[in-house]
């Protein structure tokens, strides 16, 4: 089996991280008024290069900022849009665990004039010596929470200009961090794990959404953004059935999603949560086309407990079965902070987490391939 020396790689990971006590209780000050902007972003900055120096020496080639300038892996990002709007509300059973409540609404006409979060991809890249790796919710997330009944521009009354402009958005903002040297986009897409629930599937079709129409709608949202991105970009998509606090919010095969992801979608790698039976078997992975890469994620990041190395290794086996052992890589299932509280385990019991993924890669696909 061959090393993998671009994105994603053999050991990987989903993005997010712990914040350190420090980091937090610097932005209940900022909050608070009793510390500035600046001085906030000074211990971001110095929490950040704390975590990239955690995530080198951990091995992994692929390196994140832990998201530690966000609340949560995905509004901060899309109120970044011109005519998107974040407000903590949320729509209705099977959208939200109540932990991380909210929702983001269309003000206006969206757009991506100057780029979002650009500051913080060029700190990173400046600061790992490995591939920085930036992660943004995909363009799914801007509909999928809140639907039509967050939509209050008039002129999107077509959903066809609303996702129009959406992607229209998406497009800019990689075309931005191409010009800045990115080389590792991920898309972080919980919807096509969520529509595998009955309950997430009946309450989308509820509020007066075609489940079918949106798993199509979705995946040729990717397709259009892997057709945008430059040669130099590896894009890759992760999904999970929630993550917050250690929480959950679907649970069901991706029987239900398998044959439209995988025929639909092909991009430079699938991270796909497999860490419990909530996520069921190994057999929808048999509608992946040869040499689409699936990243297993198959240590969990929502409790402390560390996994047995044989059982990972039978786990990757039956994978194989359907997957190409060389078309496979591994990482957690999920983030460790998918929201700026945390899930429920240490730094050191996250650490212990990175390593085994590193330590399994290197025994699996070969000593020394995340050097």
């Amino acid at each position: 089996m061959s090393q993998r020396n671009t994105p994603p790689y053999r050991a990987d990971h989903v993005g997010s991280l712990l914040r350190p006590q420090r980091l937090a209780e610097a932005r209940l000050a900022f909050q608070a008024g009793d510390l500035d902007g600046a001085d906030l972003r000074a211990v971001e900055d110095d929490c950040i290069q704390g975590a990239v120096r955690m995530q080198e020496a951990a091995g992994l080639k692929s390196i994140t900022d832990g998201e530690f300038r966000r609340t949560a892996w995905q509004w901060d990002f899309l109120s970044g849009f011109e005519g998107m709007e974040f407000r903590e509300q949320s729509f209705g059973p099977g959208f939200s665990s109540g932990r991380a409540p909210g929702t983001t609404f269309v003000t206006g006409q969206i757009s991506n004039p100057s780029g979002v979060m650009l500051d913080d991809f060029r700190f990173l890249q400046e600061t790992t010596t490995q591939t920085a790796k930036f992660c943004i919710p995909a363009p799914s997330l801007a509909y999928h929470r809140g639907g039509r009944g967050a939509i209050e521009a008039p002129a999107y009354d077509d959903l066809d200009l609303f996702w129009d402009d959406v992607l229209a958005a998406y497009e800019a903002q990689i075309e931005f961090l191409s010009e800045m040297g990115c080389t590792y986009l991920q898309l972080d897409d919980t919807t096509f794990a969520m529509l595998c629930d009955a309950k997430v599937r009946g309450a989308m079709t509820e509020r007066g959404d075609d489940v079918d129409d949106l798993i199509r709608r979705y995946a040729a949202n990717i397709q259009r953004l892997a057709a945008a991105k430059p040669d130099t970009m590896a894009l890759t998509v992760h999904m999970c059935r929630g993550n917050s606090q250690s929480s959950w919010i679907a649970e069901g095969g991706y029987e239900a999603v398998a044959e439209a992801l995988f025929s639909d979608v092909r991009v430079d790698g699938l991270f796909m949560e497999w860490d419990s039976d909530r996520a069921g078997d190994f057999e929808p992975l048999r509608f992946v086309p040869k040499g689409q890469v699936v990243v297993l994620g198959l240590i969990t990041s929502k409790f402390p407990e560390l996994e047995d190395s044989d059982d990972i290794k039978r786990r990757l086996d039956e994978a194989a079965r359907y997957v190409d052992m060389d078309d496979l890589c591994l990482s957690p299932q999920c983030g460790f902070a998918s929201t700026h509280h945390g899930n429920k385990l240490t730094e050191d019991e996250q650490r212990r987490k990175l390593d085994l993924v590193v330590e399994l890669a290197d025994d699996i696909w070969g000593r020394g391939i995340n050097s």
